[in-house]
């Protein structure tokens, strides 16, 4: 009974997350957001500004939103940009069980770096993270540069508020949709 009653109260969250279509941003408010994300991520990071200038996309998530009280959820909304231009919008969600009290908004940007797996990633019906790819999040070290290991992950994620890049947080189990913008 108790894990039936967890299972409602995480689809609950997740439900709750995730707005109706009427509620979400336009492609002209997702592209402002993700150009303003770009900015305040190329300002935090010269290394991340390199890599994502040699990755074959890009996709940015530039408000996700986790909330929670004991249950969480999050949910966000992006773009993939290729070449600097959009070509396709996605949603971010994840849910969570656990100690968690509170709310936070943080930036997301995935690097895909070569065209194999911003195919693979392209071509799915959904994605999650640790389970169709896994995500190397990339942290600073002296001098504001990447592990060079991380350098050389297929995929590397980065995650970020005002303040800078976050640490302590991943990207596994998030579930990547793509939208209809």
């Amino acid at each position: 009974m108790r894990m039936f009653q967890a299972l409602a109260a995480l689809l609950c969250a997740l439900s709750l997350a995730a707005p109706s279509d009427s509620l979400a941003a336009s492609r002209e408010e997702i592209d402002a957001e993700v150009r303003e994300a770009i900015g305040n991520f190329y300002k935090h990071t010269s290394a991340g500004k390199e890599l994502a200038q040699k990755a074959t996309g890009v996709l940015v998530f530039p408000n996700v939103i986790k909330a929670g009280i004991g249950i969480g959820g999050e949910y966000g909304e992006g773009a993939l940009l290729v070449k600097g231009k959009t070509v396709a919008y996605y949603s971010v969600a994840a849910a969570s069980i656990g100690f968690q009290l509170g709310a936070q908004a943080r930036s997301q940007v995935v690097l895909f770096m070569n065209e194999n797996v911003l195919s693979q990633f392209r071509n799915s019906k959904g994605w999650t993270a640790g389970v169709d790819g896994s995500v190397a999040l990339a942290t600073l070290g002296a001098g504001g540069s990447i592990d060079a290991e991380t350098a050389k992950k297929p995929v590397i994620g980065f995650i970020f508020s005002g303040k800078g890049l976050m640490y302590n947080l991943t990207f596994e189990g998030s579930k990547i949709t793509k939208m209809d913008r």
